[in-house]
Order: structure tokens, then sequence, then C-alpha cells
């Protein structure tokens, strides 16, 4: 039997998080050295489906001691309760590490993505539930502008809904002026500490999307190595400039989206079912964050996606065309519609 691959990460000073809206889980998790969890709108409703016997009796009690609340004001109080439930799990993490580490990442509601105020007022809500809670908001142009004033307001912020080198840079740029912000307000800016995320196994979807739609026939398993090239280009500038703002690898699709981006100075945010996949894996963990991507595969992705190009290049796309890149559409409208299966769940138990 193998031993425990992903406490071997964590021996390697490569930190982890368990990316599950079920606190049950991210205490596995932690057991195993993970130091974070994150969650978003499909991860809550896919908990409350599949997880019932966990939902059903928060929503139950929540009903009866709200009866005049919507569906959408209950489904935010158990989003809510479960975030506290996760965030108390992290607690001796965040307070043995003094306020570095230990914090549970909760997304702001995927609706207000237009909207920099409501995603504000929101963040401001969230952030209070504890005190080592960050707050997720896609990083499209609106939403970036809103992490720069949560920032400024103090608040840890986690950009999601990111794909791509440009966009990274684009939200470090973002914390820096809120950071900046901050401490003019007499904050302790060095707290903040934000991190910014990259989907990487939704950067090799998009481009999945686009081979099959546009008959492009590519080298076997080039495309797996798309997220991990544009996540690999990002450390490297992030690195070679010291802008703010933790990396943070998610959206896991194969074992090398956890086995080629380990790194000190980096994250990942695994979700629960892959974490347990890895951690009996034959590949024993080892830092190979600073590896390159083959050169071929690197030069036949350029050659035939210019959605790569736009993923990987720090000028690949200027801030107003994030929102329409095809990642961005694909993963807001699932965001969106697992927030809605999240609000049908509730209304079930209210109607019937």
């Amino acid at each position: 039997m193998n031993p425990s691959r992903m406490a071997q990460m964590t021996a390697l000073g490569a930190d982890w998080w368990n990316d599950s809206g079920i606190p049950s889980e991210l205490g596995e998790a932690v057991a195993l050295g993970a130091v974070g969890g994150t969650s978003n709108p499909v991860i809550v409703s896919q908990a409350a489906k599949a997880n019932p016997q966990l939902c059903l009796p928060i929503l139950e009690r929540l009903m009866r001691h709200h009866p005049h609340d919507t569906e959408d004001d209950l489904a935010w109080k158990m989003i809510q309760e479960l975030g506290q439930a996760s965030a108390k799990q992290l607690l001796p993490v965040y307070e043995a590490t003094k306020g570095m580490k230990g914090f549970l990442s909760m997304q702001v509601n995927p609706k207000f993505y237009p909207n920099k105020d409501l995603m504000v007022a929101q963040a401001i809500q969230l952030a209070a539930l504890a005190p080592n809670i960050a707050i997720k908001a896609p990083a499209n142009d609106v939403g970036i502008a809103a992490m720069e004033e949560m920032t400024a307001r103090g608040i840890r912020v986690n950009a999601t809904v990111s794909f791509s080198v440009a966009q990274a840079l684009a939200v470090s740029a973002a914390l820096e002026r809120g950071l900046k912000r901050a401490k003019a307000a007499g904050l302790n800016a060095d707290a903040i500490r934000p991190y910014i995320t990259i989907m990487i196994g939704r950067v090799d979807d998009q481009l999945k999307r686009v081979a099959e739609a546009e008959k492009i026939a590519t080298a076997p398993g080039a495309l797996d190595w798309a997220g991990i090239a544009v996540f690999k280009h990002a450390h490297q500038l992030f690195k070679a400039s010291g802008r703010p703002g933790t990396l943070l690898a998610a959206a896991y699709r194969h074992e090398g989206h956890w086995s080629q981006i380990i790194g000190r100075e980096v994250l990942q945010t695994v979700p629960y079912t892959w974490w347990t996949k890895f951690n009996v894996s034959a590949t024993a963990p080892r830092l190979t964050i600073d590896e390159p991507v083959d050169g071929a595969i690197l030069a036949e992705l350029r050659a035939k996606f210019p959605d790569f190009i736009k993923a990987h290049d720090a000028d690949g796309m200027p801030p107003a065309e994030f929102v329409r890149y095809g990642a961005t559409v694909h993963t807001l409208n699932q965001f969106l519609g697992g927030y809605a299966d999240l609000v049908a769940f509730v209304r079930a138990a209210m109607v019937r």
C-alpha cells in the first residue's frame, strides 16, 4: 500500500486545499495536511443533492426559523452555515499559522458578475462569518474592480473564473492597488495575502471543445498539457516579478494536473474525489512547478489553437475580452446553472 501521497506533498512544503462543500470531507483533508478549502455554487448544489441527510435538516431548521424567507434567502443561509462549519474545521490551521493559512474561500453569487457593488456588499457580509474567510469573485473586468475594492477594505480575496496569464496579471495589478489603499487606510496590508486561481482543467476543456468542433487533430495527450503550461508560465512571471497574489491551481481532470505543478510558492485546491485518488497514486510527489512543458507540445498548441495563445501569453487578452473567452462563458453558465439547481433544491423543500 502506498503511503499517503497528499501527506508527502505537505512534507515537501507544497500546500494544498480541499475543494468541497462538505465539512467532513474537509476534515479528512486537514488530517492529511490540507491548509485551506474552497467552495462554489456548483459544489454546494452537488453537496445538497448527494448528501440530503446533511443539507435537508439544516434547510428544514432554517425554514422553521425564517418562515417568510424567499428560496434565495434560504439558499444563502444554508451556504453560510456550511461555510461556517468548514471555516471552523480550518480554524486550528489559521491560529497555528497566525492567520497566514487556514482560509475557506466562499464565492459571491454568480448572478452578480456584472455588478461590482453587489459583489462588494456580499463580500463584506460573507467575510464577517468567520475570521478565516476569503472571498471568491470572477476575474472579469467588473469582478477585478470589485476585488480591488474588497482588498482595499481588508478582505482577503481569491480570483476565480480565471484561466489565463493575462487575467492573473490583471488581477495582481488590481490587488496591488487595493493593498496600497488598504495600507493608506491604516490596515495591515501584509496580512491580507490574496489568491489568484487558474482553472487549469477548464483551459484543457476549452481547447478540447474547439478541437471537437473544428475537427482539429492533435498528438495524443497534448491537450492535457494546456492548463499546466498556462499555470507554469504564470508562475515564472510571478516568481520573477514578486507581484502580489499566490497562484492557486483548480479544476482537475487527470493526475498530471496534480503531479506537474507541485511547488512551495503555489497552491492547489483539489476536489475531494480527486485528491483521494491522488492519495493512493503510484506517482510519488516531487517539486515539479519549475519543470518546463515539452517544447513540441507548446509549439503544437500555439500553432493550432488561438485560444491557447489567449490563455498562455501575458498579452493574450485585454480585460474587456475576459468575460467573452470561451472558458469564461462555459464556466459562468455552469456556475449560474449550479446556483439555479441549488435554489430549486430549496424550492422543492419549501413547497412539498
